[in-house]
């Protein structure tokens, strides 16, 4: 198990990481938007390139920070149910959830969406838009963030199950979204 949660370690660090760089590429997309309007209103020049870029950034932004996000125990959940038991049986709902829904559903997901991505690469897509942007790119972050999910769903299964054991502590503390 020792082992097992230095693999958790790492990938946990990992999704930090391009969490972190994820926050960051908001605040690029926020300049890029804001540099394509202000030219486009007073110089009346556009470009579809810098709409696409922004679509990839948004694109990078969700797909690989929802792994950092399920680090963070930040993902929306059945908040009736979880809310209302012990720890235990929270880390036991947590372990049922990745094991029968997120890893299933992730992996599918990847491995539906690397053909997507080969066949892009392998045929140079472009954008059907004037001065857009190669495509290939933007589909291997979809590809991406589900991989990336997937490990952050087994670092995740990994440490519920050290948990279980008595071999570490998860902090299961949720709380529910303001409305």
């Amino acid at each position: 198990m020792a082992a097992l949660l230095r693999l958790s370690s790492l990938i946990d660090r990992l999704s930090e990481i391009i969490g972190k760089f994820s926050g960051y590429l908001v605040l690029f997309c926020c300049l890029i938007s804001a540099g394509n309007a202000l030219i486009r209103y007073t110089f009346n020049i556009s470009s579809n390139g810098w709409l696409e870029i922004q679509w990839y950034l948004f694109a990078f932004i969700v797909l690989m920070g929802a792994s950092h996000t399920l680090r963070l125990n930040e993902h929306v959940r059945v908040d009736l149910i979880y809310g209302a038991v012990s720890e235990r049986k929270r880390l036991w709902i947590d372990v049922i959830g990745l094991t029968l829904f997120l890893l299933p559903a992730c992996i599918y997901l990847a491995w539906i969406c690397w053909p997507f991505f080969w066949l892009s690469w392998v045929q140079g897509e472009e954008s059907s838009n004037a001065g857009g942007l190669i495509r290939w790119p933007v589909k291997l972050t979809i590809f991406a963030g589900f991989a990336l999910l997937v490990l952050q769903g087994l670092s995740e299964l990994i440490k519920r199950i050290a948990a279980l054991m008595g071999q570490a502590a998860v902090d299961t503390t949720y709380e529910k979204p303001l409305q």
